[in-house]
């Protein structure tokens, strides 16, 4: 079954528009074709109930909606997880992840995965250890932290006690394909996988300020243009290297990712559970039973559990068939992780793969500043906070330990081994001199105006009433005006 008339049509599809350079403060003129509808398979219907399905867990209150909200563009919201920058899952909802939950808003344009000389890129999770878009979506049903099925038959035991999804499931698969319970699961992660691809209007509408700059429909603001051209210009901000500003082979609009992987020496978040010293569950004090086997830590490591992206420690679903290979042994890419995109930035606080930034201020002043330093422990000349120093942390540096005084290393959320991994060789991030780190790449207004910009990200905008537009406080400007 693939479709059904009954349906209700309502996907947009997706805007062909030019391909110019918007490194000039130019967007196109062109008008695009007026948008076409489209309904959804029966595989896709299936899917919507699924996602929001919360039966289907083993605690009764969990979906996959529940850790991808989408007031927040399908992020997860820590306000739900008791101020965690991780979900909580588990039987009980009271056993925190690992990784802050990334948006599924243009996941479906995700290529596969693939490595040449070294260099890997697409594939899904934060890692790419899923192959497709439906491998990753049914792995959270079985995964103890989250889901928390035991197996393939207890989703499908769930599923046949709720008749809503299960009508719609068998309109879709069949009643027969639930007698193989792995199959039945398979079926799942098709038809959410099909929701996330086919419902356009929710996962790829392309309706932000940006795009209507983009399509000539209205005008950016002086410094939202500023903005753009900071994020352009490799100089300052750098953001399009990984980030393009404009369409490539994957969309025909921007998707500000290039699905590549980078290691960028994020700082440790001291809370994720998982990085304490003792790795306690904070909500129920017991042990994480569940905390994956080190991978790559050398034992002279300051910190027992680091999470190292690409090479582990997290590894693909056995079930999964066309997953990539386990990548463990490819150390000069330990600390790797996939580039996001940035499309509703705005709205998927908290920032990086272990929500470190709460705030997009706070992140792109970390951007600018990680080499200013005083780690002593890699930092031959340590640098102060204030004049001179880094003048965003109190301390002095974004590398803190748990207690909050500066880490004696910095990229202390990697194993000092790796140090040389990190990517060291382009703006806004440089490799520290030996007098303690280079200056800042932008100033404080020009962070603000960077900022502007990356806020005309936000889906929602329409031209004929500008003044609706919503986007969250914290794209405010905060520095004081020049004199």
């Amino acid at each position: 079954m693939v479709s059904n008339n009954k349906t209700r049509g309502y996907a947009l599809a997706v805007l062909m528009v030019a391909s110019a350079t918007l490194s000039a403060c130019g967007g196109s003129s062109e008008t695009p074709a007026a948008p076409t509808v489209q309904a959804m398979s029966d595989a896709a219907l299936a899917g919507e109930a699924l996602f929001s399905d919360k039966s289907l867990s083993a605690s009764g209150q969990q979906s996959c909606g529940t850790c991808h909200i989408k007031s927040r563009a399908f992020t997860a919201d820590p306000a739900v997880d008791k101020g965690l920058p991780v979900p909580l899952g588990g039987v009980n909802m009271d056993e925190p992840g690992f990784r802050n939950a990334p948006s599924l808003m243009y996941a479906a344009f995700t290529p596969a995965f693939s490595l040449e000389d070294g260099a890997a890129s697409g594939g899904f999770f934060r890692d790419g250890r899923a192959s497709t878009l439906a491998a990753q979506a049914v792995q959270p049903f079985v995964n103890s932290f989250e889901m928390a099925n035991q197996d393939a038959a207890e989703v499908v035991s769930r599923l046949k006690n709720s008749p809503d999804t299960l009508r719609l499931y068998v309109e879709a698969y069949g009643a027969d394909s639930l007698n193989d319970a792995n199959q039945a699961l398979n079926n799942i992660g098709a038809a959410l996988a099909a929701y996330e691809t086919e419902d356009i209007a929710e996962f790829e509408p392309f309706t932000s300020k940006f795009d209507a700059y983009v399509d000539g429909k209205v005008t950016l603001s002086e410094r939202e243009l500023n903005g753009l051209a900071l994020f352009n210009n490799p100089g300052k901000g750098n953001c399009t290297s990984c980030h393009p500003s404009v369409h490539q082979e994957f969309s025909s609009r921007a998707l500000f990712t290039d699905f590549s992987y980078d290691n960028i020496g994020i700082p440790r978040n001291w809370h994720i559970p998982a990085n304490s010293a003792t790795t306690r569950n904070p909500i129920t004090g017991a042990s994480l039973k569940y905390m994956p086997t080190p991978v790559n830590v050398p034992n002279d490591a300051e910190y027992s559990y680091y999470d190292m992206g690409i090479c582990g420690p997290f590894v693909a679903d056995p079930q999964d068939g066309g997953a990539r290979p386990d990548l463990a042994h490819l150390l000069p890419s330990c600390g790797q992780f996939k580039v996001p995109t940035l499309r509703n930035i705005a709205l998927t606080a908290p920032y990086f793969h272990n929500g470190v930034f709460a705030e997009i201020h706070q992140a792109v002043e970390w951007y600018i500043t990680r080499d200013i330093n005083n780690n002593t422990g890699n930092n031959p000349t340590p640098v102060p906070a204030g004049p001179g120093g880094n003048p965003y942390e109190a301390v002095g540096t974004f590398y803190v330990a748990a207690d909050g005084t500066p880490d004696l290393y910095q990229y202390n959320d990697l194993p000092v081994l790796y140090d040389a991994n990190v990517n060291a060789g382009e703006v806004p991030y440089t490799a520290p001199a030996i007098a303690g780190g280079n200056g800042p790449t932008m100033t404080a207004q020009e962070i603000d105006d960077l900022v502007l910009f990356l806020c005309t990200l936000t889906d929602g905008f329409d031209p004929n009433h500008p003044s609706a537009y919503n986007v969250p406080s914290q794209c405010q400007p905060i520095a004081s005006p020049s004199p």
